[in-house]
């Protein structure tokens, strides 16, 4: 047979094209091929294939799905029954093109790849050292981010247009998205924008901390530190589940890093340790009301410089 997805290893725009359907039909490929004790070379030797095709459709980064591709995975595998009929059915899924197509080339294809997941989770858990959370910035804060990335003012909108996009999530009638803040004191401390941008930003974000789905906690300088180094960004993300009882997505962090890049962590105990780390975070942290009423203190404090 020849190779189900024509991707080349160095192919970056890849991870645009994955699909949540993808990733799962991947993902039941994967753990049936190990629980077979099956290494990607000898199956791509059964399947007549290159050992980047198994890869990438493992992934879920392929352009263009074949069922009877599948079927022989399946028949490889040993994958029967109730398994079969769902990998199948995930393979008949169409790629549907993303909103976010037309942000391709001010994104990061891992970025692209992020507000895929964003999209579908249920639940997020943000420490974020740095700013405040994309998720709950004001336009004017977030045009200021934008003004130190991109180099024209065309790109800077596009940004801020795609950032408030996002945060549709945490409105939207029907199972808004939950997130569980928490941002450091030297957020409050740091200046972008301006005063009036700090000012502003700070009160949105008291607004927001108002409804049931959001929760913001301030990790105040005397908490000195509470995981013994300091943390970089992260996220932790949670999934909905499927009709089966299964979430649609393992729980994935994301974890923003400068010098390497962000990076993504699937494995069941790096998700622990995260998700521990966030929890010893948050019990370092204030409580909500004393966080707003920190916030508020902070916007007052901007309002004297303006």
């Amino acid at each position: 047979m020849t190779d189900v997805t024509e991707a080349t290893e160095d192919d970056e725009t890849e991870d645009t094209r994955s699909t949540l359907p993808r990733r799962q039909l991947g993902r039941l490929l994967r753990e049936a091929r190990e629980a077979m004790g099956m290494t990607t070379e000898t199956a791509a030797r059964a399947m007549g294939c290159s050992k980047n095709a198994v890869s990438q459709l493992e992934l879920g980064r392929v352009q263009r799905i074949r069922e009877r591709d599948i079927r022989d995975y399946c028949d490889l595998y040993g994958i029967e029954d109730e398994k079969r009929d769902f990998a199948m059915e995930l393979a008949r899924q169409k790629p549907v093109r993303s909103w976010l197509h037309g942000y391709d080339d001010i994104i990061s294809s891992k970025f692209n790849l992020y507000t895929q997941l964003e999209s579908a989770a249920s639940a997020l858990a943000i420490f974020q050292s740095l700013m405040i959370p994309g998720l709950l910035q004001t336009s004017d804060y977030a045009t200021a981010v934008g003004r130190q990335f991109y180099t024209n003012e065309a790109d800077v909108e596009r940004s801020v247009n795609l950032r408030l996009k996002r945060q549709h999530l945490l409105i939207r009638t029907r199972k808004p998205l939950q997130i569980n803040v928490i941002i450091t004191e030297s957020v409050l401390r740091t200046m972008v924008g301006s005063p009036s941008v700090m000012s502003a930003q700070l009160r949105h974000a008291v607004a927001l901390a108002a409804r049931d789905n959001v929760t913001i906690r301030l990790l105040p300088h005397r908490a000195g530190l509470p995981l013994g180094y300091g943390a970089a960004p992260f996220i932790v993300l949670t999934f909905p589940k499927d009709g089966r009882g299964r979430p649609i997505e393992p729980s994935t962090v994301f974890a923003e890093n400068v010098a390497t890049g962000d990076v993504y962590l699937e494995r069941r105990e790096d998700v622990r340790r995260c998700r521990e780390a966030f929890d010893k975070l948050f019990r370092a942290s204030l409580d909500a009301g004393p966080t707003r009423d920190l916030m508020r203190e902070a916007a007052n404090n901007y309002d004297r410089f303006r």
